[in-house]
């Protein structure tokens, strides 16, 4: 999701998800929290959702809000919570202009309008339709403290749109691909790492997500989380790369895990994590 956009062909196939499904089933696995881009446009996301459930897992997706308005996936928000599938969805900020800088011209007004449709099937108010929203940096700063953005967020949303959703999830830029080009190109690179290195925060460390999950990718190949994969630093298994079903879920319990400078993105401040601050 990293380097995410309309360009990218990479799409997981049929036999590859079978496989997965097959893990998931072997070793008993309790959460799935799928991701994309617009996971919702494989045409397997539907019949993997529901054999996840059918599995006893609980799922969850990441949402980018807009492709709830697309052609074709209109009845989106209803299937969604006729399941019950967690949500969390891309909101990088309450302001219509920061939004449109960051994810393009028009993408807040969808975004909003794609919020709406999910108020009005219960998500957000209704037990057991979690509606979380995740926010990022607009810059070379770290995120201000989550709780305190959160009441902001609500305050606006609800007072400007009527909206309601249940968590904020205050989430670091870590300098890679795409946001490291940005900071090169405006000077910033150092200075933003050495920010993160200065920051680090040696609390954050045991609820890192590196340590409680695994990132699988569009081929199967099992990497120690999502920022990993995107530089291709993957999970090494007797010596080889694995995909998924090289390994089982206690090969991946004592492991080292792969690490870079990067990392110190996770670790700094309150910690940053799919799940929000840490501390």
């Amino acid at each position: 999701h990293v380097d995410a956009g309309p360009r990218r062909t990479e799409i997981m196939s049929r036999e590859t998800a079978d496989r997965i499904l097959e893990w998931i089933r072997d070793n008993r696995v309790r959460d799935v929290d799928i991701t994309g881009g617009a996971p919702e446009m494989n045409p397997g996301f539907r019949e993997f959702v529901d054999a996840c459930l059918a599995l006893g897992a609980r799922v969850g997706v990441r949402c980018n809000l807009t492709i709830l308005l697309e052609p074709g996936y209109e009845d989106l928000a209803d299937w969604y919570a006729a399941r019950g599938i967690a949500l969390t969805c891309s909101m990088p900020c309450y302001s219509q202009k920061n939004v449109d800088n960051q994810r393009g011209k028009g993408v807040f007004d969808r975004s909003i309008e794609a919020l709406k449709r999910l108020n009005g099937v219960g998500y957000g108010h209704e037990p057991g339709l979690p509606l979380d929203l995740v926010y990022n940096p607009a810059g070379a700063f770290l995120p201000p403290p989550q709780e305190s953005l959160e009441a902001d967020y609500k305050r606006e949303f609800a007072e400007r749109f009527g909206i309601v959703f249940n968590r904020l999830l205050a989430l670091a830029n870590l300098p890679i691909n795409r946001f490291e080009r940005y900071l090169r190109n405006n000077g910033q690179l150092e200075s933003y790492r050495r920010t993160l290195n200065e920051a680090f925060n040696p609390g954050t460390v045991e609820g890192l997500m590196c340590r409680h999950l695994v990132s699988v990718d569009w081929q199967g190949y099992v990497f120690d989380c999502d920022f990993n994969q995107m530089l291709d630093m993957p999970l090494i298994h007797d010596h080889r790369r694995p995909r998924l079903w090289d390994v089982k879920a206690a090969d991946l319990e004592t492991r080292p895990i792969a690490v870079g400078s990067h990392c110190y993105g996770c670790t700094a401040g309150a910690g940053s994590s799919c799940g929000g601050s840490l501390l």
